[in-house]
């Protein structure tokens, strides 16, 4: 496929460079023209992204940083006759004879309009769409979660941009459909702020994060239990019920992603355990009598690597892990050969390939796998990728619809699903205020090989009930419901102490 791209001149980027390298990779013959740009630029914003690099990124290459077109693709030469256009231009045109791409942000053609809303603190709604008819063919909502400034924004929203560009030209150069874009609710557009107050945002963030680290383990996640019989979160949508307590830990390590399992009549949960001091995780386990916590945390699996989100499934009379090990680079799966402390890598079930909290699952006769994928840029929770396989050990394959949606606010994993009155639910994490910062139960309205389509039904956030600053996973098993967390951890134990009371959950009045 020969395909053109045009951008407008002074506003050629780095993520465009990765663009075009993404096309080729996928048989594509890039060429990159440029156009007079529709307006002036907004003032000092090529001022800020020179100061951010310097400050914020240290002078680490980024996808906002301006390169010359030529350093992006050859120009098209007079023999060149393109099969499609993608204009990323502020007035794209149609061409009669060339089917045309064109992006919107917020429904604004330009990368100004993505800059204006990143300005303004909050993130565009990307949409690509045929510009011959106008019909919107693909939607996303990027996660900014690793994304510093307005340099940062601006990286992070062009490299789902051109997730959805590949997968677009990839289906027309294969001949396949691609489904229709997602629904992406809840979302509105803020009004447009001066850039200056952005970069002083940015930069006062910065040196906040520094010296809250300084005096703070952060971030500092922790579980959330109760043990009862009635309906929980799943069948409720809300924390009304027994009040939660906290799994109490060490204070310079962390636990987070807590899945229970009931073993020999007794409940357990797994867990994520980051030392703060050395920055890896390995994975935890607690017994639970009765009433609560019968033991101590003991290690289960260490790796050299780290490893969080301990999956747990029980599958012809054997209990497996699923652990994330993103660092790897993988998805492996453990059989416990002695419960709880000691497990066996038996298979990798996916390799090459950065999928964080991958969930599986049995649906429809097939087995299958959901977790959102990082494909180098950009943020960690907002593609949400989905692989099959006919057993748990594989052979597993993508999906073909991949990447299936792209939204911040829906996509991530956050614990195991469940159904309930024969309808299948999984819990979601919510990143529109920052990663892991609420939850949402999400039913899955259809998973096959066609499609995937989902509802989102209920919201949680922190709050008397559970109070912090996070609220990122949710798992039940028997009488055992967990959550988890993140909250301030100073790093003085007679401050940490007043911290903790006031952080306890109880009952609303």
């Amino acid at each position: 496929m020969n395909l053109l791209i045009i951008a407008e001149e002074g506003r050629t980027r780095g993520w465009m460079r990765r663009l075009t390298l993404r096309l080729g990779e996928i048989g594509a013959n890039v060429r990159l023209a440029t156009v007079a740009p529709a307006a002036p630029p907004i003032a000092g914003v090529e001022l800020l992204l020179d100061f951010e690099r310097l400050v914020l990124h240290r002078g680490r290459a980024s996808g906002s940083d301006r390169i010359a077109a030529t350093a992006i693709a050859p120009p098209p030469d007079a023999g060149f006759r393109p099969d499609l256009v993608v204009d990323l231009g502020a007035r794209p045109t149609v061409r009669p004879d060339v089917p045309t791409l064109a992006v919107t942000w917020d429904g604004v053609h330009g990368e100004d309009a993505a800059i204006t809303t990143l300005a303004a603190g909050s993130t565009p709604l990307c949409e690509i769409v045929d510009l011959a008819t106008g019909e919107v063919l693909e939607r996303c909502l990027a996660s900014l979660e690793n994304a510093p400034g307005l340099g940062g924004g601006i990286a992070s929203v062009a490299a789902r941009l051109v997730t959805l560009l590949v997968a677009r030209v990839g289906a027309m150069v294969a001949g396949r459909a691609r489904p229709a874009p997602p629904v992406i609710a809840g979302y509105a557009p803020t009004g447009r702020r001066d850039v200056a107050r952005l970069a002083a945002k940015a930069v006062a963030a910065t040196v906040t994060r520094s010296l809250y680290r300084l005096a703070c383990w952060a971030p500092h996640w922790r579980v959330g239990w109760r043990l009862h019989d009635g309906p929980g979160i799943a069948e409720t949508g809300d924390l009304s019920g027994p009040t939660f307590r906290v799994l109490a830990d060490p204070g310079h390590r962390f636990y987070a992603d807590p899945f229970p399992v009931v073993r020999d009549g007794r409940h357990w949960v797994f867990f994520e355990d980051l030392d703060h001091r050395i920055g890896k995780g390995v994975i935890s386990a607690v017994p639970f009598d009765d009433v609560g916590p019968a033991g101590e945390a003991v290690v289960v699996l260490d790796e050299p690597w780290h490893l969080s989100y301990p999956y747990l499934i029980e599958h012809d009379g054997e209990l497996w892990m699923i652990p994330e090990s993103n660092t790897a680079g993988d998805v492996a799966i453990y059989r416990c050969t002695r419960f709880p402390d000691r497990w066996e890598r038996v298979a990798t079930l996916l390799d090459r390939l950065s999928l964080s909290d991958a969930t599986v699952f049995e649906h429809g006769g097939r087995w299958w796998m959901l977790g959102t994928e990082h494909d180098g840029e950009g943020g960690w929770s907002d593609v949400l990728s989905i692989h099959s396989a006919p057993s748990l050990f594989g052979p597993w394959s993508a999906h073909p619809a991949n990447p299936m949606l792209v939204d911040r606010d829906t996509a991530r994993p956050a614990g195991a699903p469940f159904r309930r009155d024969g309808r299948l639910f999984r819990p979601v994490q919510d990143c529109r205020d920052g990663y892991g910062a609420a939850l949402a139960i999400a039913e899955v309205t259809r998973l096959d090989d066609e499609a995937y389509t989902q509802v989102i039904h209920h919201r949680l956030t922190p709050g008397p009930r559970w109070p912090g600053r996070k609220f990122h996973t949710l798992n039940r098993a028997g009488r055992l419901e967990v959550i988890d967390g993140s909250v301030v951890r100073p790093k003085w134990s007679w401050l940490a102490g007043r911290v903790e009371r006031a952080t306890t959950p109880r009952d609303e009045a």
